[in-house]
């Protein structure tokens, strides 16, 4: 089954009309704690079971899928749709968006997004390879290469191993996690 897209508007409206629409949330532990959508479950993409979430979903006929900005989400969404014959939807813009729009957000403590890690984690990389090669030996120049290598990879293919890594670690899988 096709994945759907809906706009963060027409989710709110929907949200209106029927407050118990069936929403989940791909993003880590961590960052569903500092701020997610009242009423969205936590099903982590990097702990990702369809069948599950189908299951839970019960007699719900619609399954939302939400994250940060989308593009989880999307990943989330595709894994879901070839595995229910319920009808999926990516909410555009992800918490992100339903934010902008007044939608009753929860909030717990803040939290450094996985995208701010990743970006960190990468600049540093690149600039202790090009600092060790300048140093040491050109041939550390490699691990700036690699980590380039990566990113574009990254960007060709929107997957981002750097990402999944970071989202397995400790600070991102708190287990005290808000309703």
């Amino acid at each position: 089954m096709d994945i759907n897209f809906i706009s963060a508007d027409a989710f709110h409206h929907a949200r209106t009309r029927d407050p118990n629409l069936f929403v989940i949330d791909v993003r880590t532990v961590a960052e569903y704690a500092a701020c997610h959508v009242d009423g969205a479950k936590l099903y982590p993409l990097q702990e990702f079971n369809p069948e599950t979430i189908v299951q839970s979903a019960g007699s719900h006929d619609q399954i939302f899928v939400l994250c940060k900005s989308g593009g989880r989400a999307k990943k989330a969404a595709e894994k879901l749709a070839s595995t229910t014959d319920k009808t999926v939807f990516v909410v555009e813009g992800g918490t992100d968006a339903c934010e902008t729009l007044d939608m009753k957000i929860v909030r717990g403590q803040n939290i450094m997004s996985l995208e701010r890690q990743v970006r960190i984690a990468a600049g540093s990389l690149v600039l202790v390879g090009a600092v060790l090669a300048a140093i040491l030996h050109p041939a550390f120049i490699a691990l700036s290469a690699f980590v380039g290598a990566g990113l574009v990879f990254a960007g060709l293919t929107d997957t981002c191993a750097m990402g999944m890594m970071l989202a397995r670690m400790p600070w991102n899988n708190k287990s005290e996690v808000p309703s």
